[in-house]
């Protein structure tokens, strides 16, 4: 009869092997966050092009190193409301000047149209966390007027905004990182003339490989989003849009793709529209733009073309 054997006893660790300990969180030295405002920037990136429909151009001419002027013309087709499930347009066309000057510490826009509208933009820093933000638009048509200052205050690792507007606007939000990938904040308003107010809470969590937001608001609207980069030229992105007082449900899907001489973005959504936006250096300056956008369940069809040249 064979002896018996005993099988081999298992291997021991090393006496200074140890489980790896959870990555600690450095609470005195957080990254600054994004602003409040901004949160959904890399999914509005692809799912949220400039689309338009007809044909674009824009010129810039750089008279110095501060001080530019720029000239759009734009010929298309204007959405009219109406009550039928039909789209109606009618063709227009308008040119826009505008004029420009950039500064380390101040920068002022100025658009002003044909139809007499006239946008204007400030931004200044005040100080090296303290900066100012200012918007107005001015229309010929009554009650169309409107108008915005922002306070922005940047802190080590939290950002606060107050808000102050036309009709009794009044808004503040604050972002605060907790981690150093995941941030929270909230927000609250009160429009004085519609005395109307809310209160919303959002939270951000990013990597070098990822970027997933959240936000929900008393108005009724729930966000979320996810970004996923798969390359350094290639992302993805889907949204979820509800809102639980009216009951409106949307999602969507799209990409950013980055080649050598162009950029793609397009996406798809649950309301079966598709679009896609295209830019396409043609020389050192000059950019080539195509839009589309197809509403299938609308039967609308909306594409457009245009050019950028700027010195």
């Amino acid at each position: 009869m064979a002896a018996f054997v005993p099988p081999p006893a298992a291997a021991a660790p090393p006496a200074d092997s140890k489980p790896a300990a959870p990555e600690k969180v450095d609470y005195m030295n957080l990254p600054c966050p994004i602003p409040y405002e901004e949160i959904h920037r890399e999914a509005f990136m692809s799912l949220k092009p400039e689309l338009f429909e007809g044909m674009r151009f824009d010129f810039t001419k750089a008279l110095n190193q501060r001080f530019s002027l720029s000239h759009s013309v734009f010929m298309g087709p204007t959405e009219i409301p109406s009550q039928s499930t039909e789209t109606i347009k009618i063709p227009t066309s308008n040119y826009e000047f505008g004029a420009n000057f950039i500064d380390p510490k101040l920068m002022l826009l100025g658009r002003l149209m044909t139809d007499g509208r006239l946008n204007a933009r400030v931004k200044c820093d005040l100080s090296e966390n303290l900066s100012l933000k200012a918007n107005a638009q001015l229309s010929n048509e009554p009650h169309m007027s409107q108008g915005m200052v922002n306070f922005d205050y940047k802190g080590k690792d939290y950002r606060s905004q107050f808000q102050l507007g036309n009709g009794g606007l009044l808004g503040a939000n604050y972002i605060q990182s907790v981690t150093q990938h995941l941030s929270l904040g909230g927000e609250v308003f009160w429009a004085g003339q519609h005395r109307k107010s809310g209160i919303g809470y959002a939270a951000r969590y990013n990597t070098d490989k990822m970027v997933a937001t959240g936000q929900v608001a008393s108005t009724g609207l729930v966000a979320l989003n996810y970004v996923q980069k798969v390359s350094e030229k290639v992302s993805l992105a889907t949204d979820f849009m509800y809102n639980y007082i009216s009951g409106d449900v949307t999602a969507s899907v799209g990409y950013d793709y980055i080649l050598r001489q162009c950029r793609l973005r397009g996406k798809i959504d649950s309301t079966g529209c598709v679009a896609a936006f295209l830019e396409e250096r043609l020389n050192m300056g000059v950019n080539f733009i195509l839009s589309a956008e197809v509403d299938h369940k609308k039967k609308d069809y909306k594409f457009g073309f245009g050019l950028t040249v700027g010195e």
